[in-house]
């Protein structure tokens, strides 16, 4: 009897230059993000971001190189998409914190949500669309800000305390 080589690990001996690259640009991709949030002294900052969006990246990249199509149901490769984000939204869970009148953390859980879809697409290689995206939402999260203060006082609305 002859030893085979499994095929996942026939996939993964296939990688190349190719994956690393993705991965420097997701880690570069969520650093910019990460930078923006570290410097607004905000919680999940500039490592955390480099590394949710690179683990992101690498998952899909994981997911579409090393577990193909073969016309098989269990093999579906959005499994592991739809296992990123939620897992994503474990972690975003995490840093929301709610008290009587507020709620905080919201950003933050949105930022890491962002921060993984924009990993996922460059595993996906739409590597427009995710140097866009991540633009767009540095340009969300460090230049509306001040806006968002001219809302609202202070960034949010207070709400009195309740009277007993």
């Amino acid at each position: 009897m002859e030893n085979q080589i499994p095929t996942w690990i026939q996939a993964m001996q296939g990688f190349d230059a190719q994956g690393m690259v993705q991965v420097m640009l997701a880690a570069v991709l969520g650093g910019l993000i990460g930078w923006e949030r570290e410097r607004s002294g905000r919680d999940a900052g500039f490592r955390t971001n480099i590394l949710i969006a690179t683990g992101a990246c690498l998952f899909t990249i994981l997911s579409i190189r090393g577990f193909p199509l073969n016309g098989s149901a269990s093999q579906d490769t959005a499994r592991v998409a739809a296992q990123i984000v939620s897992g994503v939204g474990f972690l975003g869970a995490g840093v929301m914190f709610r008290t009587k009148h507020h709620t905080k953390g919201l950003t933050t859980a949105a930022t890491i949500w962002m921060v993984a879809a924009i990993g996922m697409t460059v595993g996906v290689q739409a590597y427009s669309l995710a140097v866009f995206t991540a633009v767009f939402t540095f340009v969300i999260l460090h230049f509306l800000r001040p806006v968002s203060k001219t809302i609202t006082p202070n960034g949010r609305k207070k709400q009195p305390p309740p009277t007993n």
